[in-house]
This record gives structure tokens, C-alpha cells and sequence, in this order.
């Protein structure tokens, strides 16, 4: 492996330093640029050119472009010619190619026969990848192909079915938050970073699920987050910011004013839906909230691995159903996969929605909506773990593809469309060391040595220094180097300054121990924030996805999702504003580079992150 300050061997070429001589160039600049690739790599540098050579070269060239000019000139004078004497063909939309095959040409049928009928049941299942960037693909691809010794032509299922961009900036913003880029999706229309359902102004916006609800769809939220976090919540409730948690969990079980529009809830959260009274609740009230979903809206509620199992993969699920299976978050994927009898994974919660939802409409003439994030691709990346994100994109590239197989199999007409919200923690598979050259090249392999996301071993470590307050420096030292820093991160090579500044600083310990790991990789990081850079759309392709194709913004996203399930958001907008009083001393906005404050939280002492 290479160390992570060696530098490129002599004889090895760069990405940027190409074979390929470009056209424009004077001999001189290539030179030039020849003899610095020769320096960099220490090879031998070709003669230079006769002047008689150069002259021939010139020669040739100038011949060649001027009959190629005449080519052209001709070529006009007949294409007019043809246009001025014949009668213009009628103009056609164009037919776009089958995503992910450009090579073969084949066209969708005409796009009027894209357009669902209104009369037609269809399913619609919209995936969020939040925080996720394309850099993230990049880094999952390669990691994939290096642990499976793979072709570099195998790629992920989310590769071979990319449709296009999307922008995201919100309202008040260049770079949005997840409530924010989740109103767009939710609402169709751009807000300020925080919001909840609402629009600038705090004007509650009606969304596609409370729409597909009072249209007949059922409707379900599946998530690895709390289930009122800013992503599911933006569906489901309307409050001007997004750290009104409580509330949000109110309105999701039906507490608000259009009644429940909710008939699945799959993820974590629990403690927002507990009493706090209640060991393991986080509300800052006495309200039973999963006691009001039962008595008053008929819920069902399930809330371990063992209630989980018992749904048996969707086929023996009454709605409505709330299932909390965390206090707050499931672990990542790196750690859950150790606790599987304890967590169910996205893939797991997302089938048993699908096939809930697919029994639940047998009978029916609507179909359902439903919303499936990866919520935690997005923690990795506030973290800067490269290990816990890898691992988090991995599983949601397998729910994507059994969403897939779901659509294919049904006999329903079904469409997926996948997208992030933003971009999270400015990744980059290339991190260069201060005072180095640039090093083309990163590391997967220090990746999957690591079995641990730094935000379990941050916990692992808080809790040994609890349990053990007497213990000598060189003894806690000890016990970090052999078990968390070996035994988990794989990590053989740890210096000094590394152990001394996890044993001083436990509450610095998540950072430092993602940035073990990225060093040694070779990939960085530009922020523990979002970015502005645009971020990919997925699809299964189907009626009206066309609308969708290329480079968007993100409320187009939305709005595909309103048009597809024919359902009118903009009664339910009507109804909200005449009957929510909105508090908007709640909701005061600090100024555009404002740093919302929940992005750090402090929980029995422990700080972490939560989804921004």
C-alpha cells in the first residue's frame, strides 16, 4: 500500500499529464509542456523537432483545413438550396434515448404516450439521498470494485441509471439545508434553509403527500434518521423551523389540521414521541404522543427488532403503522451490521413499505407514495467519515435496486426518481498533504480496514473514560491505540500526537478519528457543512420522467412528483393557510450566513451531529 506522503513512482503518468497532444498548441507550448512532464516523472525528453519537420507538419495542415472549408461552404450552399425548394417537414418533440444505453439509439415510444392517464393506478416511490454528491459515487465505485476485485467497468445500480442534475440552492442561500432542499421536493417551491412546509414569510405550502393522501393514495415515510427530522418531516407537517421537533411529530401521527396524511412511518426518533417522563423520551413536555396516535388515529406501533420481524417483510402490516426502532438515529451501516438483531437496515424497512403499501392497494384504483432516504450518507459527511459514508451509500445503492425489482415485478405501473437534497462536507477522492507535491492517487483499502464509524468509537471511548475515571494516562493511551485505533479503525501506523489528542480531548475524538482515516486514504474534505455543487438524478424512467432529463433545479423535482400522481397541492396550500396560525417568534431567521445552531447537539454529555 502506499504510505500517505509517498509521491507518484518515477515512471508512473498522471490523469493530467495525458499521452494525447492537444490540437491547439503551438509546438512551443508543447514543448514546454513536455518538458515538464519529463521533470515531474524523471524521463528522458524527445529531441526536439527539425525546423523542416515543423515546416512539412504546417504544410499538411494548412492543406488539410483549407478543403475542409470548402467541404463545409459547398455543403451550405446545397442544404439552402434543398430547404428553399421543398416544403419544411412539421416539427416533432424530439425523442429522448433510453437512459444509460446512448450507444444504441433506441428511442421511448412517442412522448404523448409518456403522459399518465388520469385514470390509471400507478405507484410512485421517490428516494432521497441526503448529502450525498457525485463525489460519493466516485468514492463507493472504486472502493466497491477494489474490495470485490472488480472490472473498472462495473458499476454501481445507481450508475446505470442516471437522468440528470439537479441545482440546489434555496431562497435565502447558495448552498441549502436539508429542510430547505426538502420543502422544494416536498412543496415544489424554493424556501429558506430551515423551513418546514412552508414557503418565505412562513406561509405553510401544501405538499405531494398530504395531496396523494386526500386524492386516495396511501402514503408512507421510511428513513434511517429520526422520523422528524428535517427530510420526512417536510412531508408531513408544517412549522417554521425545523428544530420544532416536537411538533413535527404531533402533526405526523395527525395532529394537525389536515388530520393524519401519513398511513406508514419507518425509521428512528423515538424519544420525540415519549413522554418525558418517560425513560429513553427527548420531549420537552408530557405528551404521549404514540399513546394519542393509538387512541385517537388508530395506530399500530412497533418498536424493536423483534416488532419489526413480526411485520414478516410487509406482509403482515395493518395501516396505519408507526415504527420507531432507535431513540434517535439508526447506527450507521459500518456498526449496524454488528447489531442487526437490534436495527433493521433501509433495504429491510424500505421492502417491508413497499410490499405494506402494494397489499394495502390490492383493491384499490390509486396506488401509493411513498419516500425512502438514506438519511445518514449525509452524517457521514458532516462527520467527514469516509468510512461510515461508503457503507451508507453501499446500502442505499442496494435499496435502490430492490425498489427496482419492486417496480418491475408489480403489476402496477410504478416510477422511481432518486436525488439529494445537497451536497454534504465538500468531498474529494484526492487529498494532498501541506508542503507535498500532489499525489494522483487514493487509498480504498484503508477504508475497509476500518469496521467502526468514528461516531461509535467516540461513544466507545466516552464510555470507557466513565467507567474507568482513575485510570493513568499511559494506560487509557494504551487501551485507544490497541483497541479502537487497531483493532477497529485498522489503523497500524498511529503517531503519538494521535493518541495523546484522543485521550486529552474525548469530545474532539469523532474528528480526529475520521481524519485518521481520511489522511491515510488520501481524501479530503472542504467543509463539515454543505456545498452549492448540483447533485445527480436517478431513475427508473416511465411516464413524464422526461421532464426531468438533463440539468434542473431542484423544485422541477417536485413538481414532476405533483404532475405524476395528478394531484392538486395547491388545495391543500389553500386549506393550510386558512386554518394554521403559524408562531413566528419560533421561527425568527438569523441573516443568510446565519450557522444554524442544531447542527451540534449535546446528548448525556456526548456531542454529535445531526442532519443539516
Amino acid at each position: 500500500m502506499q504510505s500517505p506522503t509517498s509521491k507518484p513512482a518515477s515512471g508512473e503518468r498522471t490523469p493530467l499529464l495525458s499521452d494525447g497532444v492537444p490540437s491547439r498548441n503551438s509546438s512551443d507550448s508543447l514543448r514546454r509542456a513536455e518538458q515538464e512532464d519529463a521533470a515531474i516523472h524523471g524521463t528522458p525528453l524527445s529531441p526536439t523537432p527539425t525546423a523542416r519537420t515543423r515546416t512539412v507538419r504546417e504544410l499538411l495542415l494548412f492543406s488539410w483545413a483549407l478543403l475542409a472549408t470548402a467541404g463545409v461552404i459547398v455543403l451550405a450552399v446545397v442544404l439552402q438550396h434543398r430547404n428553399s425548394t421543398t416544403t419544411p417537414p412539421t416539427p416533432t418533440d424530439p425523442i429522448p434515448i433510453i437512459p444509460g444505453d446512448p450507444g444504441t439509439g433506441t428511442p421511448y415510444p412517442a412522448i404523448s404516450s409518456l403522459t399518465p392517464k388520469k385514470d390509471r393506478k400507478r405507484n410512485l416511490i421517490f428516494m432521497v439521498s441526503d448529502g450525498m454528491g457525485p463525489a460519493s459515487l466516485s468514492l463507493t465505485r472504486t472502493f466497491r470494485q477494489h474490495v470485490n476485485n472488480l472490472p473498472m467497468d462495473d458499476t454501481l445500480v445507481l450508475d446505470q441509471h442516471f437522468w440528470g442534475t439537479s441545482r440546489t440552492r434555496s431562497s435565502n442561500s447558495w448552498v441549502t439545508d436539508s429542510a430547505a432542499g426538502a420543502t422544494a421536493f416536498s412543496c415544489a417551491r424554493k424556501s429558506y434553509n430551515g423551513a418546514i412546509g412552508m414557503e418565505p414569510g412562513f406561509k405553510p405550502c401544501g405538499t405531494v403527500l398530504e395531496a396523494a393522501k386526500r386524492a386516495g393514495y396511501k402514503t408512507g415515510l421510511v428513513v434511517t434518521t429520526d422520523v422528524t427530522d428535517a427530510t420526512p418531516a417536510c412531508f408531513a407537517s408544517h412549522v417554521g423551523y425545523r428544530w420544532q421537533m416536537d411538533e413535527i411529530a404531533m402533526q405526523e401521527i395527525g395532529e394537525g389540521v389536515l388530520g393524519r396524511s401519513v398511513d406508514l412511518i419507518l425509521g428512528g426518533g423515538r424519544c420525540h414521541f415519549l413522554k418525558n417522563s418517560t425513560a429513553g423520551s427527548c420531549r420537552q413536555d408530557d405528551v404521549d404522543v404514540v399513546e394519542i396516535g393509538q387512541k385517537k388515529h388508530g395506530w399500530g406501533y412497533v418498536d424493536d427488532r423483534a416488532g419489526f420481524d413480526s411485520l414478516k417483510l410487509g406482509k403482515n402490516v395493518s395501516l396505519p403503522l408507526l415504527g420507531l426502532f432507535a431513540e434517535r438515529d439508526v447506527p450507521f451501516e459500518i456498526d449496524r451490521r454488528h447489531m442487526n438483531d437490534v436495527y433493521p437496515s433501509l433495504s429491510e424497512m424500505a421492502v417491508t413499505a413497499l410490499k405494506a403499501l402494494e397489499e394495502a392497494t390490492k383493491d384499490s384504483e390509486k396506488g401509493f407514495f411513498l419516500m425512502i432516504e438514506g438519511s445518514r450518507i449525509d452524517h457521514a459527511g458532516h462527520i467527514n467519515d469516509p468510512a461510515a459514508q461508503v457503507r451508507e451509500v453501499l446500502e442505499y445503492d442496494k435499496t435502490f435496486n430492490a425498489v427496482l425489482e419492486f417496480i418491475e415485478e408489480s403489476d402496477t405501473e410504478g416510477v422511481l426518481v432518486a436525488t439529494s437534497d445537497h451536497e454534504t462536507g465538500g468531498l474529494s477522492t484526492a487529498w494532498q498533504a501541506p508542503n507535498e507535491l500532489p499525489v494522483y492517487n487514493w487509498h480504498p483499502e484503508v477504508l475497509l480496514q476500518a469496521n467502526a464509524s468514528a461516531e461509535y468509537l467516540t461513544l466507545l471511548l466516552q464510555q470507557h473514560m466513565i467507567a474507568n475515571p482513575v485510570e493513568e494516562q499511559q494506560q487509557l493511551q494504551d487501551w485507544i491505540r490497541e483497541d479502537l485505533v487497531e483493532k477497529r479503525l485498522g489503523i497500524k501506523d498511529a503517531l503519538e500526537i494521535e493518541i495523546n489528542a484522543l485521550a486529552s480531548n474525548p469530545l474532539l475524538a469523532m474528528n480526529i478519528f475520521s481524519k485518521m482515516v481520511s489522511i491515510r486514504a488520501r481524501i479530503g474534505w472542504s467543509t463539515h457543512g454543505h456545498s452549492a455543487v448540483d447533485v445527480n438524478i436517478y431513475s427508473s424512467g416511465g411516464p413524464g420522467t422526461e421532464d426531468i432529463r438533463g440539468n434542473v433545479e431542484n423544485i422541477e423535482v417536485g413538481g414532476f412528483l405533483r404532475r405524476y400522481l395528478d394531484v392538486d397541492v395547491d388545495e391543500i396550500t389553500r386549506e393550510l393557510r386558512e386554518k394554521m396560525v403559524v408562531d413566528v417568534k419560533e421561527a425568527e431567521m438569523t441573516g443568510m450566513d446565519g450557522h444554524p445552531e442544531e447542527w451540534f447537539v449535546e446528548v448525556d454529555g456526548l456531542v454529535g451531529y445531526t442532519t443539516a
